[in-house]
C-alpha cells in the first residue's frame, strides 16, 4: 500500500495557481478532500494504489488543462512580432501616408504629403523618411515622428523611385519623365550629377557595398549601370519588357529585376552583369497577362525572394537557391510593393486598387491580416517602432 505525500490546497487564487506557488497553505499535509472520502470508505486504512490515482485524476487534469492552455498562450505569443515596428504606407491618390502599429495592426495616424507619393525609404538611424512625391517633382524629407516637412530635395522631373547609398549620404533617383537619374547629396541638399539613362526609369538601387547602382529603363527594357565613384553609366544589360524594380542581394552577388509586362524576373550575375535565370510565373485560373511582376523582397539568410505580382492578387516565394516558385499567397487587388520588418518574420504588402495592406506570417508563408489604408497605397518602408517591444 502507498500513502500520498502531504497535499497543498491553495484558496483565493485557486488550487492550480497555488499547487504551483510553493507557498505554505492552510491545510498543508492533508489529503485532498476527495482522497479523504476515499480513505473513509475503505475504513480509515491507507489507500489501495488503485484507489489513489482515482483520488488524485481530477488534479491530473487539472494539470493537463494548465500545460495545455501553456501550450496556447506561447503560441499565440509566437504569433506576434518579436518586436514591435511601425509600417509606413504611401497612399498615392490622398497625398497622404499611413502609419501602420506592427504590434497591433492598426493605423495610428495619417499625414499630408507631396502629390502622388511613391517611394519611400527610411534613412539609415530612422529619423527621417524621403518620400518620392512624383506630381511635385520633389523627394520630401520628413520627420516619422511629426509627419513635418524638413525639406525639399531636388530631384529631377517625376521622380518614382530612388535608393539611399548604405552611408545615407546619396541619393540616387529614377526620373521617369526626363529619362535621368539624378544623384543628390542627403547633407547639402545638392544635385551631384544627372546621368542619361533608358527612356522611362523606373527601378533604382544600390549594391551593399556602395560601389554600383542600377536604374531600370519601362521603355528601353534595360537595366543600367552606375559606377559611384565617377557618377557615369557604364554597361547596360538587357531584360524582358518594363522592368519595374531592382533588388540586390545581401552579399551583393546577384541583382533581382521585375519586369512587369514580361511577366518574369530576371536574376543577373553582378562580376559579370549577364542574366544568368529568368524566373516565370503560372497561377491556376490567372490569366497569364494578369501576371504581373513588381516589387521584390529578399529575406537576408539568402533563403527567400517574395514578388508583387500586380493584378493576379499574388505574392510568389521564390527558393532563392534553385529559383523555383514554391507558393503563391493570396493578397489584396492590384498588389505593388512588398517590404520586410527588421525581424524579417513578416512581410507586409501595398495593395493598390482595394487600399489595404496584407501582412503574412514569414515562416508560416500564409497571410495573416489585412489593413485599410488611403486610397491606392503604392510604396513602404518600415522602421523598429521608437522604444517599442512587443510579443516574445
Amino acid at each position: 500500500m502507498i500513502r500520498p505525500p502531504p497535499h497543498r490546497r491553495g484558496r483565493g487564487r485557486g488550487r492550480e495557481e497555488a499547487a504551483f506557488s510553493g507557498e505554505a497553505l492552510p491545510g498543508a499535509g492533508r489529503l485532498p478532500r476527495y482522497c479523504e472520502r476515499s480513505e473513509a470508505i475503505q475504513g480509515g486504512g491507507p489507500l489501495s494504489d488503485v484507489a489513489l490515482l482515482d483520488c488524485f485524476a481530477p488534479l491530473a487534469l487539472t494539470v493537463k488543462r494548465l500545460m495545455a492552455g501553456g501550450a496556447a498562450m506561447a503560441l499565440l505569443l509566437g504569433a506576434l512580432p518579436a518586436t514591435a515596428a511601425e509600417i509606413y504606407v504611401t497612399n498615392e491618390r490622398d497625398n497622404t501616408i499611413s502609419v501602420i502599429d506592427s504590434a497591433t495592426y492598426a493605423v495610428t495616424r495619417t499625414f499630408p504629403v507631396g502629390r502622388r507619393p511613391r517611394g519611400v525609404v527610411f534613412s539609415k538611424d530612422g529619423k527621417r523618411l524621403f518620400v518620392c512625391a512624383s506630381d511635385s517633382d520633389s523627394v520630401q524629407v520628413i520627420d516619422p515622428d511629426s509627419g513635418k516637412l524638413l525639406a525639399d530635395l531636388p530631384s529631377g522631373e517625376d521622380p518614382e523611385q530612388f535608393a539611399l547609398s548604405p552611408d545615407g549620404r546619396t541619393l540616387f533617383i529614377a526620373n521617369e519623365n526626363n529619362a535621368t537619374t539624378t544623384v543628390v547629396d542627403v547633407d547639402t541638399k545638392s544635385v551631384k550629377a544627372q546621368i542619361d539613362v533608358g527612356i522611362e526609369p523606373e527601378g533604382m538601387a544600390v549594391s551593399p557595398d556602395g560601389r554600383t547602382a542600377v536604374t531600370t529603363s519601362e521603355t528601353t527594357n534595360m537595366v543600367h549601370w552606375i559606377d559611384v565613384a565617377t557618377l557615369a553609366a557604364v554597361d547596360a544589360t538587357p531584360v524582358d519588357q518594363r522592368p519595374r524594380h531592382a533588388e540586390f542581394a545581401r552579399d551583393g552577388k546577384t541583382l533581382w529585376v521585375s519586369s512587369e509586362i514580361g511577366g518574369s524576373v530576371a536574376v543577373i550575375d553582378v562580376a559579370t552583369r549577364k542574366v544568368v535565370r529568368t524566373i516565370r510565373f503560372e497561377i491556376k485560373g490567372v490569366a497569364s497577362d494578369r501576371i504581373q511582376p513588381v516589387g521584390i523582397s529578399l529575406t537576408d539568410d539568402g533563403r527567400l525572394a517574395f514578388v508583387a505580382l500586380g493584378p493576379s492578387d499574388r505574392v510568389a516565394v521564390v527558393d532563392a537557391k534553385t529559383f523555383q516558385v514554391s507558393a503563391y499567397i493570396l493578397v489584396g487587388r492590384r498588389v505593388w510593393h512588398t517590404a520586410l520588418t527588421p525581424e524579417q518574420d513578416r512581410l507586409v504588402t501595398t495593395n493598390g486598387v482595394s487600399g489595404d495592406v496584407t501582412v503574412i506570417d514569414v515562416p508560416a508563408l500564409r497571410a495573416i491580416k489585412t489593413v485599410k489604408v488611403g486610397r491606392f497605397p503604392w510604396g513602404a518602408a518600415i522602421r523598429p517602432a521608437p522604444g517599442g517591444a512587443a510579443g516574445k
